[in-house]
């Protein structure tokens, strides 16, 4: 209504939703998509989704002012058609599509899933502040009660009307604690894996890993679209659209280009996947979208605050006793061995902070050995992993997993998308290698071709995406960690030789108790400790890295066989991760001592282990 007088109204729209999300914890009154199931939402009401960006569609046009007209009384009205999918126009009114009035606007399509590998942990912490904030205020909080139902549910009430009277149950109050959102939240999940009636074969959403659920979503953007790329971890602030009509008016369009296939370049299959079912993958439009930092909901979103910033310096104020506890804790895990612990909290808290020419800087895969083979130990070694990291997942290294799974995303020219592969991951991603679980067998061409993908991920921090008649390059920051029985077949920064002190007679039963027995708000403090750790900026002094200098040509004097580039580098790296690790930002004479003495403990265990094989690790 103010655009003649103000064409600045849609700024005014982005600052109005800013200034308001900012007040008195708004963030979390406002409903997420990756908590509440989408048949719970209000159509065209404002909602959230943390997700990743899996792919990006081409650029839309869509009428951003439009003019309707009556043809009884020719009375004009005009429209505007940011944050819809529909025109809006009544049964009176048709669309003026010759009006001088009309303007054609350019919007992206990315299309989102949830964070792949994102653990229950996150998802539960995240709930629960939605949550609160709908028991404070139950006329904010969602209702199982829908506005508009899908023309399937219409039929379905009509043959049994019991179950319109079931729907609205519990919509006047608290929806969380009654029985019959939980059965809805059910029928929602397991929608994924439904085939909608005019969509065969069943519908891909596309997720990078096996076994992910929660909505997929096309997500449109409408300003600053180039500043957000493939694999970005955003959150975004935008209007639900879940209209039915979409499905209707994109099956008819797929309907009409079989018959007449020049009045569209679209394959069928692209039609099918850039305009999917509403009700499967729901669409939202953008007004606001702000690139994560972390995924940790325990953490502020963004560290730079003045609030955040006393957040922080508290925590950092009692990170002695957490890392001891940590420390304490993991040793437990890995059968009582303290060194394989310190460099076990080292690999967590370490990332990529810097790329020199193609060298990825701060990268520290660590190769765990000597894990007991076929055990259930290295299973569990990755649920404490899960329990203490945001995103994470398993990759077992099977000979069967290596052959037939995809690792590398590639395009589909047919479909114009980007198909996911497992190493589609967000960044500060914890990837456990299982080669325990390896067996004799032989490796087929895409077996070569992944193993040859962990080797590039893990040397060079970056995954080769498959364009057909090109491969191109995506930096990453994943950190890897290897469990084997021998030296890894896969490179690594750093092998350290597990060395059991306690043999449990029964290892389920022991790495299960480990977690019960931790108390959740210590639990949650190892979380923000590994997370928080990981954002910190370092720095060496000229006065230290003078010092180290002299130091390390002292090493060479003394044994020019055994102290390399390579092991400089690998003790500054474990220097600097030692020094974050106690809450220090710069490397003090101390913690390069003490990151020495790691070395020289875990080099003495490799060749103790050397002598006991009696061949070269």
């Amino acid at each position: 209504a103010q655009n003649i007088p103000n064409p600045d109204w849609e700024k005014k729209v982005t600052e109005y939703f800013k200034e308001k999300l900012k007040e008195n914890n708004a963030t979390n009154w406002v409903p997420s998509l990756n908590d509440v199931p989408v048949h719970y939402l209000k159509p065209n009401s404002l909602v959230k989704f943390r997700c990743m960006v899996q792919d990006m569609f081409d650029p839309e046009f869509y009428m951003g002012v439009y003019e309707t007209v009556d043809p009884t009384t020719n009375a004009r009205v005009l429209h505007f058609g940011k944050y819809r999918d529909v025109a809006e126009c009544g049964p009176q009114q048709e669309i003026d599509m010759n009006s001088s009035q009309t303007v054609t606007s350019e919007r992206q399509t990315f299309y989102c899933v949830p964070v792949p590998g994102e653990s229950a942990w996150v998802k539960e912490i995240s709930f629960f502040c939605l949550s609160y904030q709908a028991r404070v205020s139950p006329s904010t909080s969602y209702t199982p009660s829908r506005h508009k139902r899908s023309y399937e549910e219409d039929e379905d009430m009509e043959q049994h009307p019991s179950k319109q009277k079931e729907q609205h149950l519990g919509s006047g109050g608290d929806t969380h604690g009654c029985g019959e959102p939980k059965r809805l939240e059910t029928e929602a999940s397991a929608g994924h894996h439904l085939i909608s009636p005019n969509c065969s074969p069943p519908l891909d959403l596309n997720f990078p890993l096996p076994g992910e659920k929660g909505p997929a979503c096309l997500v449109k953007v409408y300003e600053s679209w180039d500043s957000f790329k493939v694999n970005d971890v955003l959150e975004v602030y935008g209007i639900l659209s879940v209209d039915p009509v979409l499905s209707i008016v994109n099956n008819e369009e797929r309907d009409s280009s079989t018959l007449d296939p020049m009045e569209c370049m679209d394959t069928a299959e692209e039609q099918r996947v850039h305009s999917p079912p509403a009700s499967l993958v729901p669409r939202i439009h953008v007004i606001l979208a702000q690139k994560l930092q972390h995924i940790n909901p325990l953490l502020p979103a963004c560290l730079n605050e003045e609030e955040s910033k006393t957040f922080v310096s508290n925590f950092m104020s009692e990170l002695s006793p957490v890392r001891a506890e940590l420390l304490g804790f993991l040793t437990h895990a890995l059968l009582g061995d303290s060194l394989a612990a310190e460099y076990l909290i080292l690999h967590l808290i370490s990332t990529v902070y810097a790329r020199r020419d193609v060298l990825p800087l701060g990268k520290f895969t660590v190769n765990l050995s000597g894990c007991p083979r076929n055990s259930i130990f290295t299973e569990h070694v990755y649920r404490i992993i899960q329990q203490l990291v945001p995103a994470s997942y398993r990759l077992q290294m099977t000979i069967e997993n290596m052959n037939h799974s995809r690792f590398n995303p590639r395009k589909d020219y047919t479909a114009n998308r980007l198909v996911s592969g497992v190493l589609q991951l967000a960044s500060n991603t914890s990837l456990v290698v299982d080669e325990t679980q390896l067996e004799q067998g032989q490796l087929d061409t895409t077996g070569v071709h992944n193993v040859k993908a962990l080797g590039n991920l893990i040397t060079w921090q970056k995954v080769d995406y498959d364009f057909s008649y090109h491969q191109m390059e995506f930096p990453c920051n994943i950190n890897v960690l290897i469990t084997s029985e021998g030296r890894s077949l896969l490179p690594s920064d750093c092998q350290v030789q597990l060395q059991p002190q306690i043999i449990p007679p029964n290892m389920e039963e022991y790495m299960s108790s480990l977690l019960t027995a931790v108390l959740p708000s210590v639990l949650n403090k190892f979380r923000i400790y590994l997370s928080l750790l990981r954002l910190l900026d370092y720095s060496i002094s000229d006065e230290v890295t003078k010092a180290v200098e002299e130091d390390f040509v002292e090493m060479r004097k003394n044994d020019p066989e055994s102290i390399t580039a390579d092991d400089l580098h690998r003790t500054l790296l474990v220097a600097r991760f030692l020094s974050l690790s106690a809450g220090q930002t710069t490397l003090s004479r101390e913690r390069w001592l003490r990151a020495k003495q790691l070395e020289v403990l875990r080099k003495a265990r490799l060749q103790q282990q050397q002598c006991l094989n009696g061949n070269e690790l």
